[in-house]
């Protein structure tokens, strides 16, 4: 299925500042050099603030990853769990269409979707609550048919059932999720007929219901206030984020001046390897104007920012660095390894020659992302 960018964008987008601290916590995961690991979790929090993925939140997620947008758009595009357009305020519900649910009635619930929230699918109904989308198998065949609402399932369901799930939805009620016909689980509708002994040990529904009905956040999105923020990877916690819900930040310039990187103590060198050194840098471009370092495959917007603040503007810059001085740079770039793999003294020196390469060909055209 071809999935495009909603036709209509917001014209920014900023975390608020208490999904912000939990976004930067989550980076904290991964090692240096791979906080690119973090995407999935950014793009869905930003998901949750703005209940859809829009154009600016992916610029953004990419920009606090330093990654190149079109590597995150890849990813939002990919996973279905990602709305690329605008979905209901209070739902997006998913109808699994797959066999086992096709047969026990999935067309009666898309119908129900077609008469009571849009005739089309990713279309939001007049009220602005509802959206709907018919989806590939859920996983959950034994309680055919069922939809996914929110973050929770909801089984065995009837067109009377499901439309009546609806509106209590609308009225501001979150239904209790699993199974609607009163059986427990995916066990049989008749009870037990093994394992009897257990029948008593029971909660009042299943374990991934009862959890969902205690919480009572189905349809409720994530919105940074849910304290305190816990970071137990780095062996302690952290409460950075607010106990109120946050006013929405204001979104940051495209172009806003970063502060200057303040460059790293160089580490002791490996045996065999040679011990870091500044190169030669410059406190502003050249009268000519800078070089688009963007041009180097590897280097995208918030790259070009960090090596212009370093003091690096130009390709001859970057074609004179000796290893020594590559080793310098991949400490204060945070990016290990990234110099030497995507090639860029290589590139640097062809293009400060005034040559072109096949990257730069495309840069210039217009056909990078």
């Amino acid at each position: 299925m071809l999935r495009r960018l909603h036709h209509e964008q917001p014209e920014s987008f900023a975390f608020t500042p208490a999904n912000q601290a939990w976004a930067e916590a989550q980076i904290t995961k991964y090692p240096e050099g791979r906080q690119a690991s973090a995407v999935i979790p950014l793009l869905w929090r930003a998901q949750e603030q703005e209940g859809w993925l829009t154009k600016p939140a992916i610029e953004y997620v990419a920009d606090m990853l330093d990654m190149a947008n079109i590597r995150v758009f890849e990813v939002a595009s990919f996973y279905f769990m990602f709305q690329l357009q605008p979905v209901g305020s209070v739902a997006h519900i998913q109808i699994c269409g797959t066999t086992s649910c096709m047969i026990c009635g999935a067309e009666d619930l898309i119908a129900v979707c077609r008469e009571k929230i849009a005739d089309k699918p990713h279309v939001v109904s007049a009220d602005g609550k509802f959206s709907w989308e018919e989806v590939e198998c859920l996983g959950s065949c034994t309680n055919a048919p069922m939809a996914q609402i929110g973050k929770d399932y909801y089984e065995d369901l009837t067109a009377e059932s499901f439309a009546k799930l609806i509106d209590e939805m609308a009225a501001g009620n979150v239904p209790v999720p699993g199974p609607q016909n009163g059986r427990y689980g995916a066990e049989p509708l008749s009870g037990l007929t093994s394992l009897t002994e257990y029948e008593s040990g029971k909660t009042q529904y299943n374990a991934s219901v009862q959890l969902a009905a205690d919480i009572g956040d189905t349809i409720k999105r994530i919105d940074g206030t849910e304290v305190p923020l816990l970071t137990p990877w780095q062996g302690k916690s952290t409460a950075k984020a607010a106990s109120k819900p946050a006013a929405k930040a204001a979104a940051k310039p495209k172009k806003a001046a970063a502060p200057k990187a303040k460059p790293a103590e160089a580490p002791a060198a490996a045996e065999g390897e040679a011990a870091p050194k500044k190169p030669r840098t410059l406190k502003a471009p050249r009268k000519a104007g800078a070089d688009d370092l963007k041009q180097l495959k590897g280097v995208g917007p918030k790259l070009e920012e960090k090596l212009n603040n370093l003091g690096f503007w130009h390709f001859d810059q970057i074609a004179k660095w000796t290893e020594a001085e590559v080793a310098w740079v991949d400490d204060n770039l945070s990016f290990k390894g990234r110099i030497q793999r995507d090639g860029w003294i290589e590139q640097a020196k062809t293009l400060a020659e005034g040559g072109e390469t096949a990257f730069s060909k495309k840069v210039k055209k217009g056909d990078v992302y």
